[in-house]
C-alpha cells in the first residue's frame, strides 16, 4: 500500500496576546519531506509510527511535519500556507491507500475556528477513496467535521501525555486494517456538555484510563478516546466528549460511549485535583515528609499558550528566604541575554519576568548571581527532545531561578540539573507546567502539589466571556442534562 503522512499542529489560546505566525512553526519544529528525525514531537508521532511499515513492504511518503509552541491565534496566511503545502504534497503522492495526519485538535487561525476539520476535509476531497486517520491531543475541540472527514480519529489517553507514540501506533494499525478491509470503523460521539478534564496520574483518572485501554480490541470496540477539551479557546466545539469506534456496529459503539461519559459525569467535586494558592502551597510543602516537594504553576504554563513569566509564585518563594527552592523555566529572553553577557559567577542588578500580561504580576528587581548559562538548554519529554533555547540560572539567596529564551513547559528535572542545580538540596521545586512534568518529576518528589497563581491562562471558565461556545454547558449553565447525549453524525461515505 501507499501511505502518506504529515503533521500540522499547535495549541491555540484565543485569549493569549501572543500571535502565531509561520515563523513560530519554522523556529519550533519544521521538517520538510524526508527530514523528520527518528524521534517524534508531540503531534508528529504518526510519521514515526508509519515508518515501521516499510519493513513489511509498504511505501510511506512523508509530507511536511511542523509544530508551533502553544500561543495565540494563528495568522491566516501562516495556516493557509502550511495547509496548502501539505495538501500539495498529498496530491503529488496520489494514489494513496492511507493518509495519516498528526494534529492537535485545538488549532485556531484567523478565519478558521476548526483548522483540523478544515485540513481533513480538504484531504478527503483530494483522496476520496483513501482511509484517512488523525491523531489528536486529548485537549482538543472535537468537531463533527473532523469525524466525517476522517475514517479514524484517535486521541491521547494519558495526561501527562506519555502515550503519543503508542496512540500513533494504534492509529496506523487501525487505518491499515481498514484499508485492507479487515475492519470497518464506525464512530459514535457523546457530548458531555462540560468544561473540565482529569489527570491520569491520579485517581479516579488512573484506574478509569486503565479500563478504557482494556476495552479496545474486545466485543467489537476498536478505539475509545476521551476528549477533555481546552478551556482557553472560544470556539463552538470546546468541551468534554467521548469518541468510540465500533467494528461495523454503531449501536454498540454508542452504548460504550454513553457509559464512559456517564461514569465521568458521576465523579464528585471531592474527586477533583485540589489547587492551592501560592502561600498555602508553600506552607503545605513545608509540612511534607521528605524533599523536594514539586509545586506546579498550572495557570502560567507555556503549554497552555501563555508566556510562562508570571512572578506570583516566584514572589511567594522570595518571601520565604529561609526555604531552599528552585523555580523554572521562566520565559525572559532579554534577562537571559543580560545574564549571559555578565557571565557565570557575576553579580548584577536584573529586572526579569512579569512583563507579558497584567496577570503575570510585577517584574522582579533584584541583585542576582549568575550561576550558569547555556547556549541551548535541551530537555527530554518522553521520546522527544525539547529546546528551551539559550538559558541562564540566577540565584537570589537560597532561591535558584532558571530563565529561558524559548517558551516551553518544564518537562524534566534536567531543566534544573543541566544548569547545575542539585534538586536533592531543595525543599521546594516549582515548575511551569500543567501536568506534563509529572512522569519525570514524580520519581524524585516527596509530594506533588498544584498551584493556582491566578492566571494568565483562564483558570476559571466561569469568569470567561465565551461568545462562540455552544450552550448550555457546565459549569457556565445549570447542569445541561437535556443537551447531553449522542451526537447525530453525518452519514459515512
Amino acid at each position: 500500500m501507499r501511505i502518506f503522512t504529515a503533521s500540522l499542529a499547535t495549541e491555540t489560546n484565543t485569549f493569549a496576546p501572543l500571535p502565531t505566525d509561520r515563523r513560530a512553526f519554522e523556529e519550533t519544529a519544521y521538517y520538510p519531506p524526508g527530514t523528520h528525525p527518528s524521534t517524534p514531537t508531540l503531534c508528529s508521532a504518526p510519521t514515526v509510527a508509519a515508518r515501521r511499515l516499510r519493513a513489511t513492504g509498504h511505501t510511506v511518503i512523508e509530507g511536511t511535519a511542523t509544530w508551533a509552541e502553544p500561543a495565540g491565534v494563528v495568522g491566516r496566511t501562516a495556516y493557509e500556507s502550511l495547509r496548502d503545502e501539505i495538501l500539495s504534497q498529498l496530491r503529488a503522492a496520489l494514489p494513496v491507500d492511507v493518509a495519516l495526519f498528526g494534529l492537535h485538535g485545538c488549532m485556531v487561525a484567523d478565519g478558521y475556528d476548526d483548522c483540523e476539520g478544515d485540513l481533513l476535509a480538504h484531504a478527503r476531497a483530494i483522496a476520496p477513496q483513501a482511509i484517512i486517520g488523525a491523531e489528536l491531543d486529548l485537549h482538543a475541540h472535537l468537531s463533527t467535521q473532523m469525524i466525517s472527514a476522517a475514517d479514524v480519529v484517535i486521541a491521547f489517553k494519558e495526561f501527562p501525555h506519555t502515550d503519543f507514540l503508542a496512540r500513533a501506533e494504534d492509529l496506523v494499525r487501525l487505518c491499515v486494517a481498514a484499508a485492507e478491509g479487515k475492519i470497518r470503523p464506525v464512530p459514535a460521539l457523546y457530548d458531555m456538555r462540560r468544561i473540565g478534564g482529569y489527570m491520569t496520574s491520579r485517581e479516579p483518572g488512573r484506574s478509569f484510563t486503565d479500563r478504557l485501554i482494556a476495552l479496545e480490541g474486545h466485543d467489537g470496540i476498536l478505539s475509545a478516546s476521551i476528549i477533555h477539551g481546552y478551556q482557553a479557546a472560544d470556539v463552538h466545539d470546546m468541551g468534554m466528549k467521548v469518541l468510540v469506534y465500533g467494528d461495523g456496529d454503531a449501536v454498540r459503539a454508542g452504548a460504550v460511549a454513553e457509559a464512559l461519559a456517564r461514569e465521568i459525569l458521576s465523579w464528585t467535586p471531592a474527586q477533583e485535583t485540589p489547587h492551592h494558592k501560592p502561600e498555602a502551597a508553600i506552607e503545605a510543602a513545608l509540612t511534607a515528609k521528605g524533599q523536594p516537594v514539586i509545586l506546579a504553576d498550572r495557570w502560567d504554563n507555556p503549554g497552555g499558550g501563555v508566556a510562562g513569566d508570571s512572578t506570583v509564585l516566584l514572589r511567594a518563594l522570595l518571601a520565604r528566604p529561609d526555604v531552599p527552592a528552585a523555580i523554572g523555566a521562566m520565559w525572559d529572553p532579554v534577562a537571559v541575554k543580560l545574564a549571559t553577557a555578565a557571565g557565570a559567577g557575576a553579580r548584577l542588578h536584573l529586572r526579569f519576568c512579569g512583563k507579558a500580561t497584567p496577570q503575570s504580576g510585577e517584574p522582579v528587581d533584584a541583585v542576582v548571581q549568575v550561576r550558569s548559562v547555556s547556549d541551548d538548554l535541551l530537555i527530554p519529554f518522553e521520546q522527544s527532545v525539547v529546546s528551551l533555547g539559550a538559558a541562564a540560572c540566577i540565584s537570589i539567596g537560597s532561591l535558584d531561578v532558571v530563565l529561558a529564551s524559548t517558551r516551553a513547559q518544564t518537562f524534566s528535572p534536567e531543566a534544573f540539573t543541566r544548569m547545575g542545580i542539585d534538586l536533592a538540596q531543595k525543599w521546594i521545586v516549582a515548575v511551569k507546567s500543567s501536568n506534563h512534568f509529572y512522569a519525570a518529576f514524580a520519581p524524585i518528589a516527596a509530594d506533588v502539589l498544584y498551584v493556582d497563581s491566578g492566571g494568565p491562562y483562564p483558570p476559571d471558565p466561569r469568569r470567561v466571556t465565551y461568545t462562540k461556545l455552544r450552550r448550555p454547558i457546565a459549569p457556565l449553565d445549570p447542569e445541561p442534562i437535556v443537551a447531553r447525549g449522542l451526537v447525530t453524525l453525518p452519514a459515512r461515505r
